[in-house]
């Protein structure tokens, strides 16, 4: 039986639910209903503080171990790995982008350019940047094999790491395809922003963007859920006064929600989905909202036309009038938006996260 190791502590902390915690998640529910994965792997969990209450956790076919520790860098990068190789593993998969040095057994590591772009021009605080450029780098070098989730990623990841590209395998991310949800009608007409609030991602020109377009649709609102990354915050301050220009609360935000139902609410009930990022490895939310029959309005790059295909809105620059211009085509283009409703939760299906878990699986039997 092949042991394989996955670090789990992305699960502890509600608010990376979001981002890696799904490929983890999914990964583990994928994989207890699989009866002959079952025979031929065995997976150990390793945890940090808690073991969260989820119903797969619970499930005793997983070797669970927790460190008790607050500290993540004396988790990460000395208790876990010490463990991990007292177990006597055959991988171990770090999927959090970074491969701790004092790991010496075989690896694999997600990988992505976002993670080289945020430590080499982005705005997080020096000691984020400082592991990132480590730690990332030690896994293009040391790590077994990567895993990267599109075909942009992997050409990027190739590129930016100086790594091989035999030594990467791509596994897309999965979408959860909705069951029947009552949308939220508590903001009548919307058009909703979800995603960490990072200057890639265009959060402050979609604010601007819809204050030109706030004029045209009159009973419009933008609906924003995600953490403000900008560094120094400005978000909230933002929406004050962009609010307080347009005479009443037509931007709403939201800086997290608990429950993922009332995500999944605000994506039924939403006119279009904005998240025009100049960089992604994937980027879960316009495919989620595509999942609903949604649009999204996405940035016109190689990675969008390979995932997206027809069934999305462009914005050539993520400038606020590029924005704007993509926001009037997702509520005025009837015949695009009809192609979208129809076809669009269909084109979603071949993003699962079964074919993420057989293509992992696939990749650690050697």
């Amino acid at each position: 039986m092949i042991k394989i190791g996955i670090e789990c502590e992305n699960l502890e902390d509600p608010k990376s639910r979001w981002g890696v915690g799904q490929v983890t998640l999914n990964l583990l529910e994928e994989y207890i209903k699989n009866p002959e994965w079952q025979k031929e792997y065995k997976l150990y969990l390793y945890f940090k503080c808690g073991i969260p209450n989820d119903e797969v956790l619970k499930n005793p076919i997983f070797t669970k171990r927790l460190s008790r520790v607050r500290s993540f860098n004396f988790f990460y990068h000395i208790l876990m790995p010490i463990r991990a190789m007292m177990d006597r593993l055959d991988w171990m998969f770090f999927p959090a982008y970074m491969l701790p040095p004092l790991y010496l057994g075989k690896s694999v590591v997600m990988l992505t350019d976002d993670a080289y772009h945020e430590y080499k021009y982005g705005n997080l605080p020096f000691r984020y940047k400082l592991a990132y450029r480590l730690f990332t780098n030690w896994a293009a070098i040391k790590a077994k094999k990567i895993l990267a989730i599109s075909e942009t990623s992997k050409k990027e990841v190739a590129r930016l790491y100086n790594i091989d590209l035999e030594k990467i395998f791509v596994s897309y991310l999965g979408v959860n395809q909705p069951k029947f949800v009552i949308h939220n009608s508590q903001f009548g007409n919307y058009i909703l922003y979800v995603g960490q609030m990072f200057p890639r991602r265009h959060a402050k020109e979609t604010i601007l963007a819809f204050k030109k377009i706030a004029q045209e649709f009159f009973d419009l609102k933008l609906v924003m859920v995600g953490q403000d990354k900008y560094n120094p915050l400005m978000i909230n301050e933002l929406v004050q006064i962009i609010n307080q220009e347009l005479g009443s609360q037509r931007v709403v935000y939201y800086n997290y929600l608990q429950k993922r139902e009332n995500l999944n609410k605000l994506y039924a009930g939403a006119k279009a989905l904005i998240y025009v990022s100049d960089r992604e490895a994937f980027g879960l939310p316009p495919m989620e909202a595509l999942s609903f029959g949604v649009p999204p309005v996405i940035a016109d790059n190689d990675l969008g036309h390979e995932l997206f295909e027809d069934y999305a809105f462009y914005s050539k620059s993520g400038s606020v009038d590029d924005i704007a211009d993509a926001m009037r085509q997702a509520i005025n283009n009837e015949q695009k938006l009809m192609s979208i409703r129809n076809d669009g939760p269909q084109f979603v299906k071949k993003y699962s996260w079964k074919k993420l878990a057989e293509r992992f699986f696939e990749n650690v039997k050697s």
